[in-house]
């Protein structure tokens, strides 16, 4: 089986994409195809998969100055993409997010009216609210898989219910004295886990840089701070002496946060749809400061939705600060509602979703071969 994978720019649109290939490995062909300055660029090669690049440039809302730009990159895209099709001949066609997948999926389309191609087209859309690339792109795909109960208005009949793809190895179990020890951590204290993304978050590193130097965390309590590369080294800087008995490991980025989430007890992390779904998948609680520029307010839409279900607690970035960071954590230590937090995390994600969209490619590809 040839299966090819669209997407980019995000971990968020990356890591439940690996997370599928890597349970296709064993039987399938798969190919990636991406954009060559984002994310992808790196994150794919490392995962050992092959990455082909095409053109892509945002769509805009409105029109511009650089509203032609953007029509002739696509166009270029859609081009490239065409060729790229026809020589991976494709089974099946998965889109997981970015602005990449347009000229992707309209070139698989294009390939399916000219009956040069059979191959099924799915669309991930793990945010509660779909950006304007998914939207325009869901009339041309024959199924849209999704993290949420309902799908957004635009997905129709065409919505399945899948979760949110985590890679295995988050999956699995690590020992927590051991991960603690890896990482530098006491073992007997419980650890607040702060990441803000694949490229760091400056409101959340400032604001665990304060809160870690002025003020005093209970005496049971850790942090494991992880900057992003770009500001590890003004963290390391902020961070120089910690106030009192307060304890905080400072890392630049763990490519795999398996040992990370092993020891913790509590996230502090933006709510972009990968980092939800592993704080389901391993039935974390969190306090979540969506991204306050994500396109259509997805984050802040994704991070509702994990509110109102008891398992997080939303704090604005623009409130971000070393109290009002030191106030929610507090409240949620003196109401007791981590235990309670962590059974609602756990029941956003119900079942297994890799092994669930195993299952609709496999139907998909039926569905073909009845056709």
């Amino acid at each position: 089986m040839n299966v090819l994978f669209a997407g980019g720019g995000t971990g968020g649109h990356l890591y439940p994409a690996i997370a599928i290939a890597d349970a296709l490995r064993a039987r399938a062909n798969v190919r990636f195809v991406g954009t060559a300055d984002r994310l992808e660029a790196s994150i794919v090669p490392q995962a050992g998969y092959p990455l082909a690049y095409v053109t892509s440039r945002p769509l805009a809302r409105k029109l511009s100055p650089t509203t032609l730009l953007t029509v002739g990159a696509n166009a270029l895209g859609i081009a490239q993409a065409l060729r790229t099709l026809r020589a991976a001949r494709p089974d099946i066609v998965i889109a997981t997010g970015g602005y990449v997948c347009f000229p992707v999926v309209v070139a698989a389309r294009i390939l399916r009216l000219l009956r040069l191609s059979s191959a099924p087209i799915a669309l991930l859309e793990p945010n509660a609210r779909p950006g304007l690339t998914n939207r325009l792109l869901a009339p041309l795909v024959d199924e849209i898989w999704g993290a949420f109960p309902a799908g957004d208005g635009a997905f129709a009949a065409n919505y399945v219910r899948t979760g949110i793809p985590v890679r295995a190895s988050l999956r699995r179990h690590n020992n927590r004295i051991e991960a603690a020890r890896r990482l530098g951590l006491d073992p007997n204290r419980r650890t607040l886990l702060a990441i803000g993304g694949s490229l760091g978050a400056r409101s959340i590193n400032e604001a665990v840089a304060a809160l870690v130097t002025r003020r005093a965390l209970p005496r049971d309590w850790q942090v494991l701070h992880v900057s992003g590369e770009r500001d590890y080294a003004y963290m390391q800087a902020e961070e120089r002496e910690l106030f009192g008995d307060n304890h905080a490991v400072l890392v630049p980025y763990l490519p795999d946060l398996a040992d990370a989430y092993a020891v913790s007890d509590l996230v502090l992390a933006r709510s972009g749809a990968s980092t939800l779904g592993e704080l389901a998948a391993l039935g974390l609680p969190s306090i979540l400061v969506p991204y306050p520029f994500a396109a259509e307010e997805h984050q802040l839409a994704n991070a509702t939705a994990f509110e109102r279900a008891g398992a997080a607690a939303i704090l604005p970035d623009r409130e971000l600060g070393a109290d009002a960071l030191w106030w929610t954590f507090s409240k949620l230590l003196e109401s007791s509602r981590l235990p309670a937090m962590r059974t609602a995390a756990r029941a956003l994600a119900p079942g297994d979703p890799v092994a669930t969209i195993l299952t609709r490619i496999e139907a998909l590809l039926a569905r073909r071969e009845r056709a």
